[in-house]
């Protein structure tokens, strides 16, 4: 049973579905949220637009439907409901309800049925065929590339297809990117991804060119940032100035606690604990590889959750969390400089700009993973984590830590 009350939605006895605007403008975008209880919070914007001044934030709807055209948004709102119930309910249970699975039912991903050999298309056709082994992160950074093909291609009016990746496509790629300061590692990933699906490409009978083996990428060296223990320290006991704060810090902390990753850790709740031996273990599947992990909670993350009531901190989405802990990381003045790059809006698209900044400015959501494999590194046994960390080899890892050859040849000459 669901009942509709203004537009809120009730579905049986848990869900809710409600919309929402985020901007005072003439054309504010008309959000769409669906919750279930502790464990689902999405949200999405929908394709439909209102003046702010005719909305109803109480109500969440448009306030005067005597207005023709406000009754009909309000409808085509009840209607766009309706149908998230019916996908909801067929999706449950069988399907990760994320904020991608919200968007990909507002605007359903094209279907790419026959083999193309082009470019900008392939994409779709690759993100299709490898749906079941990539991971969400994967996907949007597929979506993110194939915007700048796009842009790529306008700016040079050419529609490339894929016999066209060769040494001048490349060259000119590399140049267009440069010249938007894209970051030199932004610019290689770009490539090698662009060559992998070109031999997905060629595997399925697409011509591709006799210059793409020759096609290289240089990796520029880049600092591995993380947090040591006399920095994790100072960040346990700053002064905060609010609750965002003071939750960011929290999970942060639990991060370099646990190792996992913030679409993994941000969706902890108190049900996932259980005890053996006395000792609590948290269990969860990681939504990068789909693995059953099973993780030690130490001292200091009980030691935050028992000041919560048991409960973990306040769930944030990512880029807001990205945000906060920089600040958390600024007023406990982690002020040494490193190389590294930081992300910045130009044109309403985030680039990667390299340099030298205080190191607060590096601080992203994955250091707290970093830091807890770095700071265990040479203290637990490499295997163990491994298994913490859910990494899929030795060498995956050590790259991850930044450990080289010969810092692995010191540390082994410790045991002579």
């Amino acid at each position: 049973m669901w009942a509709n009350y203004g537009l809120i939605v009730y579905i049986c006895t848990m869900a809710t579905i409600k919309y929402l605007i985020q901007s005072k403008s003439d054309t504010a975008g008309i959000y769409i949220r669906l919750k279930d209880g502790r464990l689902i919070d999405v949200k999405a914007k929908t394709n439909f637009s209102i003046n702010s001044n005719d909305w109803s934030e109480t109500k969440g709807q448009p306030k005067n439907l005597k207005d023709a055209n406000l009754k009909r948004l309000h409808n085509n709102l009840i209607n766009l409901s309706a149908e998230l119930l019916n996908h909801f309910n067929n999706s449950h249970n069988k399907l990760e309800l994320n904020t991608q699975w919200l968007k990909d039912f507002i605007n359903p991903p094209q279907k790419v049925t026959d083999v193309t050999n082009k470019l900008i298309e392939y994409y779709d056709y690759y993100a299709l065929h490898k749906n079941s082994t990539i991971g969400y992160t994967t996907k949007k950074k597929l979506t993110v590339q194939k915007h700048l093909l796009e842009r790529f291609q306008k700016d040079t009016k050419t529609e490339y297809l894929i016999k066209d990746i060769n040494a001048n496509f490349k060259l000119n790629l590399e140049n267009y990117c440069t010249k938007l300061n894209y970051a030199p590692n932004t610019i290689s990933q770009l490539i090698k991804t662009i060559k992998t699906m070109c031999y997905h490409a060629q595997n399925n009978g697409i011509e591709v060119s006799n210059q793409l083996n020759s096609l290289t990428v240089k990796w520029q060296k880049v600092d591995k940032i993380f947090l040591d223990f006399k920095e994790i320290e100072k960040i346990n006991n700053v002064k905060l100035p609010n609750d965002n704060l003071n939750d960011a810090r929290d999970w942060l902390l639990i991060s370099c606690e646990t190792g996992q990753r913030v679409s993994d850790f941000m969706r902890f709740t108190k049900d996932m604990i259980r005890y053996e031996n006395n000792k609590p273990l948290i269990e969860f599947t990681q939504q990068k590889t789909d693995k059953i992990m099973t993780v030690p909670l130490s001292k200091k993350v009980m030691s935050i959750l028992e000041k919560r009531n048991g409960n973990f901190p306040k769930k944030i989405t990512d880029q807001k969390y990205n945000d906060f802990i920089k600040t958390v990381c600024k007023l406990s003045k982690l002020n040494d400089k490193f190389k590294g790059s930081t992300t910045e809006v130009i044109d309403k698209i985030k680039r990667k700009k390299t340099g030298t900044f205080e190191k607060w400015q590096l601080v992203t959501s994955h250091i707290g993973r970093r830091s807890f494999a770095t700071n265990n590194y040479g203290k637990i046994p490499t295997s163990l984590l491994i298994s913490a960390t859910g990494h899929s080899t030795e060498k995956m890892f050590l790259e991850y830590i930044g450990k080289t050859d010969t810092q692995k040849a010191m540390q082994l000459a410790d045991y002579f």
